[in-house]
């Protein structure tokens, strides 16, 4: 059952009915300042640090769900007079109010949402979006009277600020209701409502939401506007029919302003909303400090300059324009034509657009994550980055630079950080060994995608402490030597608290209810190995070894020191290799790590947990086994004992009992989340594997299982948005089977994009050139590919005649590299035969 439809041309999603399964989410933002806006315009926004810059309230788990974050209330009134009655109320997008629409309509964009909406012959469009460089969002209400008899609507837009710290304003209730504090500027051409909580002490930063048309009202008071025993669905103001003007002191500020509009058969009228965030130096916070009269006004002037960026329609249709163009820009650099409009709306529009937002928000902010806790993962960040650097190359740079400079000294690292501190997040800690090799990972994809070495040049902190810069390349050296010299007693590299399974907590021996698997005590005692981590090395420790072949001289390493470091990687790499094809094979698969006691995990010999996801993939990834066919059947084991319809699980059979040496993994119900759930994550892992091995078919038909233009149809099984993938779809041990969780913010996007784009289609980047090597099936007989790749369009198309052959701009090349063109050059033209 299908909810809305794909409109390719326009690049949007149409949500046809606001009963869907879960909200069905977007996000508006592309720097600093992010929303979240639902398909019934729930959500919150925050500048740059979901935690700590929470700018909306929003409740997580609330009931009824979804609703309390931007309130649009459209009320008939009787006249326009001062004692017009309301005949009938009604919201634009459907919450908080809830009344029938005779039309409802949301369109999710790139960066923008569109809601229309039709009752009592008003029709309504609401347009949300963040302009580029702007600190804002500004909602856009355009209202048309339909029938030919004049009409008098009331306009009122509410939000509920929350007091900054989303922690402390959901839990430190006996400060905060006496903190809250408003400024009211109403005017004969626009009304702002100001949030100045807290802003007299330490903080140099206030909010702001007004309205570019005179008012008739507004309320500051949360309480005043809902009144005794009411909710956002049935505010007293709203059946009064008129604001009460009211000013918060404490308790809960809110901001409301009302507009009366008028209208004559066919007219319409446009109101331009704006959520704004000001911040000014702490010597200009005030009015005017010195005047007895001002004591405690704040400084209007920067949101006086933001609100006339942006206070007329043709301002405000110029700044969505400009968020069109920047996104023309982005998605154009990897366009294609298979002949599968399915593939080609993932590949072209929606798998790009989630991997920027998993770049801005790394797993920080979502309707599955509050925003509290979690910040920018380490592990999480780096392998993000593989999916936007084509985009975003000079970003990805400072992205890398920022997550270095997190690592500690002896190659480890934070598990997290604050994106608005950039330091560690101590609240999680770090000890999850696998973190340190994704670093090589991310900034071999950004030499790969810009040749750009300065960058292994730069002098970057350890742990963010000053006097501790290091070149990027001595970080990289620590990040391998901390693998190379954590190794247990079979040889493969130790796990630490966690390796990228946080569930698989082998050092962690966890009695205590509610204790957190991920910050107790790690007793690591030198035994608990991880053959995933394995793999990792065997690939991530030959990339580092390519670095320094290619780029050491430019760092200023010697020939002999190259050559010295590189043997010593490479054997380490191949002591990893064969103690994974040793102590790491189980006969039919990879195993997946060895316990605290030494005792295999992800073994036949088990009852359950005997096969894992992880392994099969990154190991193969790696090239382990392929030469000796323990590669494909391991493949064939993960397809036989693994895979349904909805994907391949995570491991089976799902674990029945808790199992205190295992950890948290089995600490959840069969068949969710880690264990047995299906982790789309590394479903990619398992697609590109069989792309490396040639077995082209199952490699699709992994990438199809998981995608959701492909599961679009089922929607009221998969529950979780049909246009972005989900973290985790419940898997074949599950009661509900095929329904998805944790949507947007997921490596899956990353991973999918590396999958689809580089193995299946087969366009990777590389120091040599464009290699170009598709693996799809048979039924894809002509490609057309165009990726812009160091400033070059690269127009590749692909044929499948049975012979192999390159031809790039007329002239024959050898291979199905495409040399590096010259600098300048705007078009490369190749055809390749396969």
């Amino acid at each position: 059952m299908k909810f809305g439809h794909f409109d390719d041309e326009a690049r949007e999603y149409v949500i046809e009915t606001p009963a869907t399964p879960l909200p069905w989410i977007n996000y508006l933002g592309s720097e600093d300042f992010f929303s979240l806006i639902s398909n019934t315009a729930g959500g919150y926004s925050f500048y740059k640090d979901a935690k700590l810059r929470r700018i909306t309230r929003y409740r997580y788990n609330g009931v009824p769900a979804d609703e309390g974050a931007r309130n649009f209330y459209l009320t008939l009134m009787s006249d326009a007079s001062d004692n017009a009655k309301p005949l009938a109320s009604w919201s634009p997008t459907f919450l908080p109010l809830k009344t029938p629409l005779d039309f409802y309509e949301c369109r999710h964009g790139m960066g923008y949402s569109i809601f229309k909406a039709e009752y009592a012959g008003v029709a309504s469009e609401l347009t949300a979006f963040v302009p580029l460089h702007t600190a804002a969002e500004i909602n856009k209400l355009t209202l048309t009277n339909t029938t030919d008899e004049a009409k008098v609507v009331d306009a009122t837009a509410c939000v509920e600020w929350c007091l900054w710290n989303a922690v402390d304003d959901a839990s430190n209730f006996q400060r905060n209701l006496s903190t809250g504090e408003v400024e009211v500027e109403q005017t004969d051409q626009a009304t702002l409502l100001y949030h100045k909580t807290e802003f007299k002490e330490r903080r140099n930063h206030y909010a702001f939401y007004s309205v570019n048309e005179p008012t008739i009202g507004f309320d500051t008071s949360r309480d005043e506007f809902l009144g005794k025993f009411n909710g956002w669905d049935s505010p007293q103001v709203i059946t009064e029919g008129r604001a009460h003007d009211s000013i918060a002191y404490g308790w809960s500020p809110i901001a409301a302003p009302r507009v009366r509009v008028e209208l004559m058969p066919g007219e319409s009228r446009t109101l331009v909303f704006m959520l704004g965030y000001i911040e000014v130096p702490n010597d200009e916070k005030w009015e005017d400090p010195n005047d007895p009269l001002k004591v405690g006004i704040i400084n209007k002037k920067p949101a006086h300059a933001l609100f006339e960026k942006f206070n007329t329609v043709e301002k405000v249709d110029a700044a969505l324009a400009d968020l069109r163009t920047y996104w023309d820009g982005l998605l154009g650099g990897f366009q294609v034509k298979t002949g599968d409009e399915k593939l080609d709306r993932m590949v072209n529009i929606w798998n790009q657009y989630q991997c920027m937002v998993t770049f801005n928000l790394s797993r920080s902010a979502s309707y599955f994550e509050s925003g509290m806790g979690r910040g920018m993962g380490f592990r999480d960040s780096n392998q993000d980055l593989l999916g936007f650097v084509h985009m975003i190359p000079e970003r990805a740079r400072e992205r890398i630079l920022d997550i270095a400079a997190t690592q500690l000294p002896d190659g480890s690292a934070w598990h997290q950080y604050q994106p608005l501190t950039k330091k560690g997040n101590a609240d999680i800690g770090g000890g999850f060994n696998d973190d340190p090799l994704w670093l090589v990972a991310s900034v071999f994809a950004y030499l790969n995608e810009t040749g750009d070495d300065s960058i292994l040049r730069e002098p970057t902190q350890f742990d963010n402490e000053s006097g501790s810069e290091k070149p990027l390349l001595e970080h990289l050296r620590r990040s391998v030597n901390f693998t190379m010299t954590h190794r247990g007693p079979h040889g493969l590299p130790l796990i630490g608290r966690a390796d990228w399974n946080d569930c698989l907590n082998l050092n962690c021996f966890s009695s205590t209810p509610s204790e957190s698997f991920q910050t107790v005590e790690n007793n690591d005692t030198g035994i608990a190995e991880s053959v995933f981590i394995a793999g990792m090395f065997v690939l991530y420790g030959e990339q580092y070894a390519q670095i320094l072949e290619e780029y050491g001289k430019a760092c200023g390493l010697t020939d002999e020191q190259i050559a010295s470091e590189t043997a010593d990687v490479r054997k380490a790499v191949d002591e990893v290799r064969a103690a994974t094809l040793d102590a790491g094979w189980d006969g039919a698969w990879f195993r997946r790590a060895y316990d605290a006691n030494g005792n295999p995990v992800g073994t036949g010999e088990d009852t359950e947990g005997r096969i894992y996801i992880e392994p099969q993939g990154m190991c193969v990834m790696a090239g382990i086994g392929v030469d000796d066919g323990k590669a494909a059947q391991a493949l064939q084991s993960t397809k036989d004992l693994l895979t349904c319809d909805w994907g391949t699980a995570i491991l089976a059979p799902a674990y029945s009992t808790y199992r205190i040496e295992l950890g948290e993994i089995s600490s959840y119900p069969r068949g969710y989340k880690e264990n047995g759930g299906i982790f789309c994550h590394n479903n990619p892992w398992i697609s590109i594997a069989n792309a490396e091995i040639n077995n082209n078919d199952e490699a699709f038909n992994v990438y199809t299982r998981t995608c959701p233009a492909y599961t679009e149809e089922y929607s009221e099984i998969h529950r979780t948005e049909p246009y972005v993938y989900c973290q985790m779809v419940a898997g074949p041990e599950a009661p509900t089977t095929g329904e998805g969780k944790n949507s947007w913010l997921t490596g899956t996007a990353a991973w999918t994009f590396v999958d689809v784009s580089q193995h299946l289609l087969g366009v990777q980047p590389t120091v040599q050139g464009l290699k170009v090597e598709p693996h799809l099936p048979q039924k894809f007989t002509d490609l057309h590919i165009e990726r812009v790749w160091r400033g070059t369009r690269y127009i590749v198309d692909v044929k499948r005649t049975g012979a192999s052959s390159l031809t790039v701009d007329g002239q024959p090349v050898s291979g199905t590299t495409i040399p590096t063109a010259a600098a300048g050059t705007k078009e490369v033209h190749a055809q390749l035969t396969i």
